[in-house]
């Protein structure tokens, strides 16, 4: 009897059959997470599903203008798009995504057995509207971390030079004045010894929104002043005349360090958004510097592009007092958790189907690949992967910082007016960059022109 009983299709290969002949598209940055899912786990699905997955990987700029311009339109080009951390209050605004929650739960032939929202970590609550419901499938999540080379930290001779230099032992910072101190160092101690190296990285491109970012995200927060320096609760107040902290004295504190460290750090740093800070790291002409996480595995064990292999420290930003505790009480933070999801539009022409494929990369059984291949982890589970935890050893525990750490840092404020308040001041911001006005003048009219433009968006009242 049993030899007359057909052989029972697996879901995926059972729920893609209704789907033959459909090709989904999608859209994303062209970053190591992402080219994953491009290169491995969209063939997987279509060897499983018979769907087929086209991922196209782009800049960041023209990814955000693809998809937007696409779901303004209704043309329906993407099933899926990358949804960054930041923007995804704008969308949700605009309506743009589907509520993935609420369709799995209305078409329950569509739900993946191996796919469970509780097993994704705290940051796919950035993806969750008001009413809780996933907006977003997790697909990278990573902070933006201290790197140091320890070979040159560790090297005895370098180790007396700065004890001569500075009286202090070499030692990964904590906090700015450590920090600017080992820069000014080690830039002078290359050019002493002839040497391709320089302090410390910075991402400090005069014309795209990446130094912005760094300033925002990453530099001010260690310094006190976060959310932008905007007030939500204080009618989205941003100068200090108004209760913000945009042009505060911590603010142009944060931007002259930072503006000094640019000073001294490779000359492409003018010219750097993250992709360049990672290379620059990579090819060994800083010894520290602020790098997104999503890059930490490349540099420290890919031989074929990176030289600093095996070399690669990480530590937490350095900060300044009273910011480490007002990370761990949850009313500040020390830098940037940065990541993505997959949305899908609600102007999508295969909504089911890209139901399927956003559950497929969902799934605990894909992830430890994943997050070796690019340090990213959105499910809980993967932390405790033997591969894993064997590339943690390697990253000088990336991953536990991120596990244990990951509570210290936080995404961008859940601004629906994002991308308009950026695309108001970033002008007045490169030419702060470009010397063409002072940090202390550029920081004031920043925080004028924010508040300018949120009274023009109905936000300030």
């Amino acid at each position: 009897m049993a030899s007359t009983v057909p052989a029972f299709a697996d879901f995926w290969s059972d729920a893609g059959a209704k789907f033959k002949g459909v090709t989904l598209h999608g859209v994303t940055e062209s970053t190591p997470p992402s080219n994953y899912i491009k290169d491995v786990l969209a063939p997987e699905f279509e060897k499983k599903t018979g769907i087929k997955v086209e991922i196209e990987t782009t800049s960041w700029d023209q990814m955000y203008d693809k998809a937007i311009k696409d779901m303004e339109a209704k043309t329906g080009i993407y099933d899926m798009v990358y949804i960054e951390q930041d923007i995804i209050y704008a969308y949700l605004a605009r309506n743009f995504l589907v509520d993935i929650t609420k369709s799995l739960k209305d078409d329950p032939s569509l739900k993946a057995p191996d796919y469970d929202e509780s097993h994704f970590t705290t940051f796919a609550n950035y993806f969750k509207g008001e009413n809780g419901d996933l907006f977003g499938v997790p697909m990278e999540a990573f902070i933006k971390i201290y790197l140091y080379r320890k070979d040159l930290f560790d090297d005895p001779k370098i180790k007396d030079a700065f004890k001569a230099k500075t009286g202090k032992d070499l030692a990964p910072a904590k906090t700015h004045e450590d920090y600017t101190q080992i820069a000014e160092f080690f830039t002078e101690y290359g050019k002493a010894n002839g040497m391709d190296l320089w302090g410390t990285t910075a991402q400090a491109h005069t014309g795209h929104p990446a130094s912005w970012y760094e300033f925002f995200e990453s530099v001010a927060p260690t310094f006190g002043v976060y959310n932008w320096g905007i007030d939500a609760k204080n009618n989205y107040a941003a100068s200090v005349a108004n209760g913000g902290t945009m042009n505060s004295d911590k603010s142009k504190a944060a931007l002259k360090y930072w503006l000094h460290l640019r000073d001294i750090a490779p000359p492409e740093s003018a010219a750097s958004t993250w992709t360049e800070v990672a290379s620059t790291f990579a090819a060994g002409r800083a010894a520290q510097g602020l790098v997104y996480g999503e890059n930490a595995a490349w540099i420290a064990s890919d031989a074929d592009k990176s030289k600093v292999v095996n070399n690669v420290g990480v530590a937490l930003p350095p900060v300044s007092d009273g910011v480490m505790a007002d990370a761990e009480s949850g009313k500040g933070y020390i830098g940037y958790y940065d990541g993505g999801a997959f949305g899908l539009p609600v102007t999508s022409k295969n909504k089911e189907a890209a139901l399927l494929f956003l559950q497929y990369i969902g799934q605990d059984s894909v992830q430890s690949g994943w997050a070796v291949a690019a340090p990213r982890i959105t499910n809980t589970a993967t932390y405790e992967d033997p591969g894993v935890k064997d590339m943690d050893a390697k990253l000088g525990g990336y991953y536990t910082m991120l596990k244990n750490d990951g509570k210290l840092f936080a995404g961008a404020p859940p601004y629906p007016f994002h991308a308009q308040v950026r695309e108001a001041t970033a002008p007045i911001f490169y030419r702060i960059l470009t010397g063409e006005v002072g940090p202390d003048e550029g920081l004031d009219q920043m925080a004028d022109t924010a508040e300018k433009e949120l009274k023009n968006l109905g936000y300030r009242k």
